[in-house]
């Protein structure tokens, strides 16, 4: 019986064999190890290419994108929570969260919501912390129809009572379990100790304040604050059979033309008075597993030392397995599943520093032992030429992936346009590879001398206070002696008020 040869097999097997074969000196290597690789370059887009002022007022950014027949769209809104008024907290969560979803003066929500599912198309909308948000996708066909919707969602909502009423009964839920969860406890108590008890991040909606906020207030949250002046468009994707990029530019500046009312410029974000003060901060929560955060203040993104900042918090612990911390605390003593560290360079005021794991209670104080010392050492020591090697590539070998897609690029631009760092830093993304490079070994220990002053650090745990002041007997090692400040028992706070409950209540 004769035997078929298959074409793709014997093609395979002879490619392989030729390999196999080469001699020594070609272009195979005898191990993976000894593999190399041309420098990796990339050249990030130019935000010029991109950026119009449109003659309605806002600044856009657009991008054709002719992949597939979808349009994007996304404006972003100059304000967030901070304008919630006294005794409203809560009100531009709400107002955000109706505005695409309560309907418009032409449409019911339920009306609105059979329309956008006809067209295949999603509007979605927010205000968080320092924005709002209100974004589009649709198919390209239907981009007029989209943006006569989008105008109507932005000019003209409904704020329907019964969506009202129904996203206040869901948040009224969810604020009974604000003590359930302790990531939940321990992030809120992060912002107390870090910004302080006015600080409009920690004005929290309550059940009264939640309770007093009536539609009235969301249409004059809206007429005030949502208005071509605080805008910043992004636009990308197929805009339709010969539509061009000035056609479409032009359909934008009709989005925010004649704007029916008048509103405000939107302040900026107000900056935090508090520092954070040193110590050992516990909150009593019955749970096998603790919680801890190492703070220290931080800087702000734009701040000269950032890069090497940024390149230090990689080597200590915000590199993943590649980190000092979680090799330590992770895969040398099994003492957590994740542990690291996170340096987020502040946009609005310096940010703060962060070292956090969950660990077993009484094994919490040895892994913040070890991540004290830790920090110690890259304050002693140059670290290695490997480690500063490897977390250059982190950085300069990802930076294409922020700009990974046309909608991306411009979400990246518009961020940039509405933080004003392109205003201060017109180059930023050209000169980033070349700004990672640069940092030395020297700056690297330099910034963490000055960053990290571990007799200065806030530790913040959450946990069975019994057990966090009562370690294992294998790591003896006392929560109290960690830090140069007092003990301050942190108690929990009523779900609903937000005010610091008594002991008995807690439990």
């Amino acid at each position: 019986m004769k035997t078929m040869k298959t074409p793709g097999r014997t093609s395979s097997l002879a490619l392989l064999g030729a390999l196999l074969l080469a001699p020594a000196a070609g272009a195979v290597p005898p191990h993976p190890d000894k593999l190399t690789f041309p420098k990796f370059t990339y050249a990030p887009p130019s935000a010029k290419e991109y950026r119009t002022v449109l003659k309605s007022g806002p600044v856009a950014y657009v991008a054709e994108d002719r992949e597939l027949p979808l349009v994007s769209l996304t404006v972003t809104l100059r304000g967030g929570t901070y304008l919630d008024p006294a005794g409203k907290e809560g009100l531009a969560e709400l107002a955000g969260y109706l505005l695409a979803r309560g309907g418009t003066k032409s449409k019911t929500a339920e009306q609105l919501e059979e329309r956008l599912a006809f067209l295949a198309a999603q509007i979605n909308s927010s205000y968080g912390i320092d924005r709002g948000s209100v974004s589009m996708s649709l198919l390209a066909k239907d981009l007029d129809e989209g943006l006569a919707i989008l105008r109507e969602v932005l000019t003209d909502p409904r704020f329907q009572d019964d969506k009202l009423t129904l996203r206040k009964g869901q948040l009224l839920s969810d604020m009974k379990s604000r003590n359930d969860d302790t990531a939940d406890i321990e992030a809120r108590e992060r912002g107390f100790l870090t910004f302080g008890e006015g600080y409009y991040l920690n004005r929290y909606t309550t059940k009264t304040s939640l309770d007093g906020i009536t539609r009235d207030d969301l249409v004059a949250f809206h007429r005030r604050w949502v208005d071509p002046k605080n805008v910043v468009v992004a636009a990308s994707g197929d805009f339709g059979k010969g539509v061009t990029r000035a056609q479409m530019i032009g359909k934008l500046d009709a989005l925010f033309a004649r704007w029916p009312y008048k509103g405000e410029a939107a302040p900026s974000v107000p900056k935090p008075a508090h520092a954070l003060a040193p110590g050992l901060y516990l909150v009593d929560k019955d749970v096998n597993q603790g919680r801890v955060s190492v703070m220290l203040p931080a800087l702000q993104r734009d701040d000269p030392d950032y890069d090497a900042a940024l390149l230090m918090n990689d080597v200590l612990g915000g590199g993943g397995f590649t980190s000092r911390i979680t090799n330590r605390v992770r895969s040398d003593e099994g003492l957590a599943y994740s542990a690291g560290s996170g340096l987020p360079g502040g946009v609005w005021f310096p940010g703060t520093f962060r070292a956090s794991f969950q660990s077993k209670v009484r094994t919490c104080a040895f892994a913040t032992q070890i991540v004290l010392e830790e920090m110690k050492r890259i304050r002693e020591a140059e670290v290695t030429d490997e480690e500063l090697r490897t977390a250059k590539s982190s950085f300069v070998d990802t930076l294409s992936r922020r700009f990974s897609s046309k909608a991306q690029t411009m979400g990246v631009f518009v961020d940039e346009e509405f933080t004003g760092r392109f205003a201060r830093q017109p180059d930023y993304f050209a000169g980033y590879a070349a700004r990672i490079e640069k940092v030395t070994k020297a700056d690297v220990k330099r910034v963490a001398e000055r960053l990290l002053a571990t007799d200065r650090v806030a530790v913040l745990a959450v946990g069975k206070k019994d057990d966090l002041l009562n370690p294992d007997p294998k790591h003896p090692v006392k929560f109290p002696e960690l830090t140069a400040g007092k003990v301050t028992d942190v108690p929990l706070r009523d779900p609903l008020t937000m005010k610091p409950m008594a002991p008995a209540a807690a439990k």
